[in-house]
């Protein structure tokens, strides 16, 4: 079979969730004997927009990349040169099925391309994309200055004040004007979103969380939407071995961005009572990471010499660079995940999670089994489910032995089902 891979960004060039999920999925279709094609995006600023870059994924060059350079569109969500190459990318591979895992930074026409050419379509969601023209149902502005202000749905005129007011001139007497162009902007981005979704043939949600909220709130078709968990290369999570030398560690994997939490993390950190380390793992972001270390060292001197900043990690090697350095993982996303990644993988590793009870995260840990839960945003019973793993160690293995709650033995989904999960996917909109 013929597969072209559709995802907004590859590692190691970006090494995010859906992008590391992206690769496993294509490492694991080649492996199985199918040709497989990512189409994905660079931003080089010293080459035009729509230039072409055709590369190998480094650990199976059978994958063929396929980057098309989007530095000055990227904010765009149809760029006319993406399409285009897209297309000669359909003409040239003819492939059998086409599966999308993000059309951000890309173009979300490219699925009318697709369609031209009767090739079906798969479509995973990774977040609230589709339906929040920002993805994370989180507000830039807010009446009380909440610098991380939650959204209870999309509302045009609401997206356009709460998200797109940092596009306004600042005139006072042409607010009225920028409101309504951006009303009309995100009112049109809406509806067009809709045309899109009638272009797929299947969506896949990781989490019963995210397909229930995609049905309820945004009108999905339950006759194309199923749930399928991620599929994992379980042989990444073998060789931890935890040193026993040093204090009780807790660890943050992902990337340095407000949406994250990790500054709730610090906070939550800086006030427990004990000896204790925070490593923090993820590429450096400039401005972000700096302000993450300017809020760590203004912790009690005790603690802000506790928090380790760690280099950026290669998935493949995780078990040894992360795991066998860590004795918990916090998820503390302030932003309602759907599936994260880590957690399965902390899961496998019998690592224990403490992440908030809502969305994605408190379907895949549950409270006093395999983890702890906290109330999400809530800086304090944060703290508080940290200071009881550091004060109770053997809880902490207890409830790390659990592992995956959704299989008797613990065990996270693994990638060869998951292929073979795929493959009936594929069929079923192929047939």
């Amino acid at each position: 079979m013929k597969i072209v891979k559709v995802i907004h960004g590859y590692p190691m060039l970006y090494n995010a969730g859906s992008e590391v999920y992206s690769q496993t999925i294509c490492h694991g279709l080649s492996k199985r004997g199918h040709e497989v094609h990512v189409f994905t995006r660079e931003e080089d600023s010293f080459l035009p927009d729509g230039a072409m870059r055709v590369s190998h994924d480094a650990d199976v060059p059978d994958i063929t990349l396929h980057l098309v350079n989007n530095p000055r569109m990227r904010d765009r969500y149809r760029v006319d040169i993406v399409d285009q190459r897209f297309a000669e990318l359909l003409d040239q591979v003819q492939p059998d099925v086409v599966h999308i895992g993000h059309l951000n930074h890309l173009s979300t026409s490219l699925v009318f391309e697709a369609k031209k050419r009767q090739i079906p379509i798969v479509y995973t969601l990774h977040d609230y994309w589709l339906m929040c023209p920002r993805g994370q149902f989180m507000q830039m502005h807010s009446e009380d200055d909440n610098l991380w202000a939650a959204c209870d749905g999309q509302e045009d005129k609401k997206c356009a004040t709460k998200c797109y007011a940092r596009y306004f001139s600042g005139c006072a007497q042409e607010q009225a004007e920028d409101l309504a162009y951006w009303e009309n902007w995100v009112k049109r981005r809406m509806a067009h979103v809709r045309d899109v979704v009638e272009q797929v043939d299947l969506f896949i949600s990781p989490a019963d969380y995210l397909k229930q909220r995609y049905e309820q709130d945004f009108g999905l078709p339950k006759g194309k939407s199923i749930y399928l968990d991620y599929g994992f290369d379980r042989t990444r999570m073998i060789g931890r071995v935890r040193r026993n030398d040093e204090p009780f560690t807790f660890g943050y994997i992902g990337t340095h961005i407000p949406a994250k939490g990790i500054h709730q993390l610090i906070e939550a950190f800086g006030r427990l009572k004990g000896d204790a380390k925070l490593r923090i793992w993820g590429r450096d972001r400039g401005q972000d990471s700096r302000s993450l270390r300017a809020i760590a060292s203004s912790l009690p001197t005790d603690k802000a010499s506790a928090v380790e900043w760690m280099t950026e990690y290669k998935n493949q090697s995780i078990a040894v660079d992360v795991f066998s350095q860590t004795d918990a993982i916090v998820v503390p996303s302030v932003w309602v995940e759907n599936s994260p990644l880590v957690i399965h993988e902390a899961q496998q590793a019998k690592v224990p999670v403490i992440t908030a009870s809502v969305g994605g995260m408190g379907e895949y840990v549950h409270h006093e089994v395999n983890g702890l839960t906290y109330q999400h945003r809530d800086v304090e019973d944060l703290a508080k489910q940290m200071q009881r793993l550091l004060d109770d160690p053997e809880l902490a293995c207890q409830l790390g032995e659990r592992g995956y709650p959704f299989s008797g033995d613990g065990q996270i989904p693994d990638i060869d089902q998951h292929i073979l999960d795929l493959e009936a996917c594929y069929a079923r909109v192929m047939g």
